[in-house]
C-alpha cells in the first residue's frame, strides 16, 4: 500500500500526497501550476473550454483521449500523462500545426474557447488521417463557441488532417517511447490510500482489492468516469468521503463478443465500446454518438450509467429492451440478475452492501428481429434526454407480434418496460391499425412528470408517436415515414 499518486504533466514527473478526493484536474492546473490556458467555462463537462489530453497505456500501447478537466478528479490520474495546450508549441515559440491551422483559417475570435478546441482537434489529429467532416463534427460535439459559427474551426481540422504526426514538430511523437516507459514503471498492483485531513481517496490495485475496500467502506462513492459524480461536486458542492477510483482497473475494461452476445466490463467507456457496439448492434452505436461530447464519451462508462440508477440515463432503456443481464460482485462473489430488475425505485437499486457493478451482458437481437432506440432532447448533441425509448420486435410468419420489448427512460422514476403496451401488442398483426389501437395503453404504463426538459403531456404523446415511428420504420414504407416526420415537425 502506498500514499502517493504519480503522473506526468506535460514534460514533468509529478508525485502528490496531498490530494483531496474531489480535487479536480482543472483546479490543480490553474491554481497549483498556473497553467491557465485550460479554462473554466461551465464546470460540468459541457462547453469543452477545459479540454486536455490524458494518455495511458492500453494493452501496452500509449493512447491519448480528450477529457474535461473540470470534472476529472486528480485521484483518477495515477500512471497517466496529462497534456495541456501549453505543451504544443515549440520552445522557440513556433506553433504546432494544429494551432497554426486555427490561425490560418481564422478559427478564433474572442479566444476563450480556443485552447479547448485546439486540444480536441489535436486529439483527433493524433488518431485520424484526413478525417471526414462527420468525424470532425463528432470530435467537436463537446466544444461550444459563441463567435465563429464553427465553420472556420472545421476548415482548420480539414487543413491539418493531411499533415501526419512527426517527431520534427510534435512533442508527443518525440516523447512517446520515454513516456511509455515511465507510465509502465508507475503501474502496479498496490492499493493507494491518501488522507488529507479527514478526507480519503482510495485507488485499489485490483478488482479483488476493490471488493475488499467496499466490504470495509460500503458507503464509499465509487468513481469511474466522474461525468455524473463530478457535477455533484462542482454544482451541488457535495462532500464525498471516501472516494474509490476504479478507472484504471483493466479487469473491468474488457469487451468479449460471442455468438450469444456481448459482455461489457463495468469500466468500459462509451468511446471504447463504440466500435464493437456499432458493428454488432448498430442502433447502440448510433445512440452512443448522442451521449455527451467526445470528452464525456471518453470518460463516462456504461457500467457507471447503470450503477447511478438515473431515470434519464440513455443506455438502460436500450439494454433493458435487449434483455441485458447484470453481474454484481462483492467479497462473497458474483451475483447476476436481469438488468430490468436492478432498478427498484427512484434512487434505489438492487445493489447490496459492498457490491459493485462488474459487467453487463447484452444479447444480440435474433435474425429477423428489429431493434431501434430513439433519444428525444432539446439539442441533438450533448444534451440530456427528455425521454429515451427502445423497441425490440420479432414477427412470426403471419406478421403477428411474437416478441415485443418496449422500454423507456424519462417516463417514470426508473427506466422500465411498457408492460401494458407489450401485452396489448402480443399476438396481434403488426399493422397500423394495431399500433393505433394500443397507443392508449401507454397511459396505464407511465405517469410522467413535468419538468424543465418537457411537460408530462409532451412525454406521453411522444412515447406514443415513437411507437408509430417504429412501426413505420419496420413496415417497409419509407414514404409514410417521411410523411410522419413532416407532420411531427
Amino acid at each position: 500500500m502506498t500514499d502517493r499518486i504519480r503522473f506526468i504533466l506535460n514534460g514533468e514527473d509529478v508525485v502528490l500526497g496531498d490530494v483531496g478526493p474531489t480535487e479536480t484536474l482543472l483546479d490543480f492546473l490553474r491554481l497549483r501550476r498556473r497553467l491557465v490556458g485550460t479554462k473554466e467555462g461551465c464546470a460540468e463537462g459541457d462547453c469543452g473550454a477545459c479540454t486536455v489530453l490524458v494518455g495511458r497505456l492500453v494493452d501496452g500501447k500509449l493512447a491519448y483521449e480528450t477529457v474535461n478537466a473540470c470534472i476529472r478528479f486528480l485521484g483518477s490520474l495515477n500512471a497517466t500523462h496529462i497534456v495541456t495546450v501549453e505543451h504544443l508549441a515549440a520552445k522557440d515559440g513556433s506553433l504546432h500545426p494544429v494551432q497554426q491551422a486555427m490561425v490560418d483559417c481564422h478559427g478564433s475570435q474572442c479566444g476563450f474557447c480556443t485552447p479547448g478546441f485546439v486540444m480536441s482537434l489535436y486529439g483527433l489529429w493524433l488518431t485520424s488521417e484526413r478525417p471526414s467532416r462527420a468525424k470532425i463534427e463528432r470530435a467537436l460535439q463537446g466544444n461550444l463557441c459563441r463567435c465563429t459559427g464553427y465553420e472556420p474551426i472545421v476548415k482548420a481540422a480539414e487543413q491539418v488532417g493531411a499533415i501526419r504526426p512527426s517527431a520534427l514538430f510534435d512533442p508527443l511523437e518525440r516523447e512517446r517511447g520515454e513516456i511509455s516507459a515511465k507510465l509502465f514503471a508507475m503501474q502496479g498492483g498496490d492499493t493507494i490510500v491518501i488522507s488529507k485531513g479527514e478526507q480519503r481517496l482510495i485507488i485499489p490495485g485490483t478488482v479483488a482489492a476493490l471488493a475488499d475496500v467496499l466490504a470495509e467502506e460500503p458507503n464509499a462513492t465509487v468513481v469511474a468516469g466522474a461525468t455524473d459524480v463530478g457535477l455533484w461536486v462542482t454544482k451541488q458542492m457535495r462532500e464525498l468521503n471516501p472516494v474509490v477510483f476504479i478507472n484504471h482497473l483493466s479487469e473491468l475494461q474488457r469487451i468479449t463478443v460471442t455468438e450469444d452476445g456481448i459482455t461489457i466490463g463495468a469500466g468500459v467507456s462509451y468511446a471504447a465500446a463504440f466500435d464493437v457496439l456499432r458493428q454488432e448492434i448498430p442502433a447502440l452505436g448510433r445512440l452512443i454518438t448522442r451521449i455527451g461530447g467526445q470528452q464525456v464519451r471518453n470518460m463516462g462508462t456504461i457500467g457507471g450509467n447503470i450503477a447511478n440508477g438515473s431515470p434519464i440515463g440513455d443506455m438502460p432503456p436500450a439494454l433493458i429492451a435487449l434483455g441485458a443481464g447484470l453481474t454484481l460482485r462483492s467479497v462473497e462473489g458474483p451475483r447476476t440478475l436481469p438488468l430490468q430488475d436492478y432498478f427498484i425505485a427512484y434512487g434505489k437499486q438492487d445493489r447490496r452492501e459492498g457490491e459493485f457493478v462488474e459487467s453487463i451482458f447484452v444479447p444480440r437481437p435474433e435474425d429477423g428481429q428489429h431493434f431501434q432506440v430513439y433519444k428525444i432532447s432539446k439539442r441533438r448533441d450533448e444534451d440530456i434526454s427528455a425521454l429515451c425509448g427502445a423497441f425490440l420486435l420479432g414477427l412470426d410468419q403471419d406478421n403477428r407480434v411474437e416478441t415485443i420489448h418496449i422500454a423507456f427512460g424519462g417516463m417514470a422514476a426508473t427506466p422500465k418496460r411498457a408492460r401494458e403496451v407489450e401485452a396489448a401488442l402480443y399476438g396481434k398483426p403488426w399493422t397500423e391499425a394495431t399500433v393505433t389501437e394500443v397507443r392508449d395503453a401507454f397511459d396505464r404504463d407511465f405517469t410522467p412528470l413535468t419538468d424543465w426538459r418537457a411537460t408530462a403531456e409532451y412525454r406521453s404523446l411522444t412515447a406514443k408517436n415513437l411507437l408509430t415511428r417504429f412501426f413505420l420504420e419496420t413496415s417497409g414504407n419509407p414514404q409514410e415515414l417521411k410523411r410522419f416526420a413532416l407532420e411531427e415537425a
